[in-house]
């Protein structure tokens, strides 16, 4: 009766241990389409906004249209239309229109 116990354990722990394997998967699957792909943006990102350089055309996350005039370790001053100038976050900066081709 005793090794009956000890073998319906032993075959119980093995079960729990085939019971991670589908989360363990689920959370691969996420890493590579969800996770890995973001922390690649944002390298991006990072990147991009380092590379800024005066008269540079940009956008701003509250979709102010302007140029940089001048740039700091962490504020960015740009002009918008009409000479105003606004000193933004250099993190509020998400791209650079200097390509792109305006829409009518």
């Amino acid at each position: 009766m005793n090794t009956l116990f000890i073998v319906l354990q032993a075959t119980g722990a093995g079960q729990g241990l085939l019971g991670l394997w589908p989360m363990l998967l689920i959370i691969v699957v996420m890493w590579f389409f969800m996770i890995r792909p973001q922390m690649k943006r944002q390298k991006e990102l990072k990147a991009f906004r380092d590379s800024l350089k005066k008269g540079d055309k940009i956008v701003t996350t509250g979709g102010i249209y302007g140029k940089v005039v001048e740039i700091n370790d962490f504020t960015i001053l740009m002009e918008v239309e009409g000479g105003v100038k606004l000193k933004v976050d250099k993190s509020a900066v998400i791209k650079d229109m200097t390509d792109a081709t305006p829409s009518k």
